[in-house]
């Protein structure tokens, strides 16, 4: 029987605190370490199509070190090192994401499952998932298209035969996605791809998992057994199976009605430094679950790209505003030609103004846009306040 251990407390304030540096936005980041070391601290940054200001896995980065060039994202990322082994992999954690190579081996529970799963969507034709595995050994890395055709017709879903089998073999593990050229994922096979000491690393389920929880810990700071389970999409009885002999530590939280755990290192020194002031992704892994963001910050966020655009609230592409610790409004950014649009903001109170201009620089600055326009804010009482500060700030950044 394992002894329980002593409580933590923490207040609502030294939880936030904690969340935002395991994040990476509360202190001076690592700029050395530059996106690998953003990606090994996250343990995944989600993919998404979606594209406004830049692609998600783009502005995960850009939030936390800056105006990072994105050529240099994209390489962080797929360029293969000295040996020719990949940095990263794709794959099912959170959502579609890129993972650090040196966790393959704790995918492999996900990747037994798929293989025992005992139906799918797509139908998969007769002799083509050979056909694929035999193409890539000969031919390969490929894009689906290059494999025979992505597509049976131009709807989205409607996969061809190879694509489903190709997309088979990546829930397999017998193929890994090693590059997005084009946003289309390049296929190799995993032996040829991933380094043979994790390739056959197989470790059992508990292992794996065990692992993961951590790293969500870690990647978390401080979160309660849902947060823990959401961040690689674990299930909650998988997460109560091992959270004792995980290394994370039990604490309870102000505020919060569920029991919580910490990263022992969190918990060592006080979470202080200098924070961020960004534009976050909707995808951003310090909002990704709507609960804990409330929780935390105060703030309710929802990604409305899929919502029918009369009942949108805040837009399509809503990027909530990090500064000083805390969420304090919404931009819906486009682009025409050179100009950054703020097409709406939402602003909390008038003390946001400057956070939220400062933030629509530097981020004009980052994808080349020399002019900013701010349409609609939600307080048209602010929106005056906001244009000139943004144009202030605008011209300071020029000189």
């Amino acid at each position: 029987m394992t002894t329980p251990r002593p409580t933590t407390d923490l207040s609502a304030d030294e939880a936030r605190r904690i969340a935002l540096r395991a994040q990476g936005f509360l202190g001076i980041p690592d700029r050395g370490a530059g996106v690998r070391g953003v990606l090994r601290h996250l343990g995944a940054v989600q993919l998404d199509t979606i594209s406004v200001l830049a692609r998600s896995h783009e502005l995960i980065p850009y939030a936390r070190l800056g105006a990072v060039g994105r050529s240099t994202v994209e390489d962080a990322y797929w360029e293969p090192g000295p040996t020719g082994a990949p940095h990263a992999f794709e794959y099912w954690s959170h959502a579609a994401c890129i993972l650090p190579i040196e966790e393959w081996p704790h995918f492999a529970f996900r990747r037994r499952a798929y293989r025992g799963r005992p139906h799918w969507n797509h139908q998969l034709p007769d002799g083509t998932y050979d056909q694929v595995i035999k193409q890539l050994r000969t031919e390969g890395p490929l894009t689906a298209t290059e494999l025979g055709g992505a597509k049976k017709t131009s709807e989205w879903w409607d996969w061809s035969g190879t694509k489903v089998a190709v997309e088979r073999a990546l829930m397999y593990g017998e193929v890994v996605c090693v590059e997005r050229r084009g946003w289309k994922r390049v296929y190799d096979l995993a032996e040829r791809a991933v380094p043979a000491d994790l390739l056959h690393d197989e470790l059992d389920d508990a292992e794996c998992v065990r692992r993961l929880v951590r790293l969500a810990g870690r990647s978390l700071g401080v979160g309660t057994r849902a947060d823990i389970a959401d961040y690689h999409r674990l299930r909650g009885e998988q997460v109560d199976a091992v959270i004792v002999d995980s290394g994370l530590l039990p604490v309870t939280v102000e505020g919060w009605s569920k029991p919580a755990w910490a990263d022992p290192a969190a918990l060592e020194t006080p979470a202080r430094g200098r924070h961020r002031t960004t534009l976050l992704s909707p995808f951003d892994s310090l909002i990704w679950e709507r609960a804990r963001t409330e929780r935390i910050f105060g703030f309710t966020h929802r990604l409305e790209a899929y919502v029918p655009k009369p009942k949108r609230v805040h837009g399509y592409f809503a990027m909530p505003v990090l500064a000083g610790g805390r969420l304090v409004g919404r931009v819906d950014p486009a682009r025409e030609g050179g100009t950054l649009v703020a097409r709406q903001v939402s602003l909390d109170g008038p003390k946001a103004v400057p956070a939220v201009a400062q933030a629509l620089v530097e981020a004009a600055s980052w994808v080349g846009s020399t002019d900013i326009r701010v349409e609609r804010v939600d307080a048209p009482e602010l929106r005056d306040a906001l244009a000139k500060e943004v144009t202030r700030a605008l011209t300071t950044t020029l000189r």
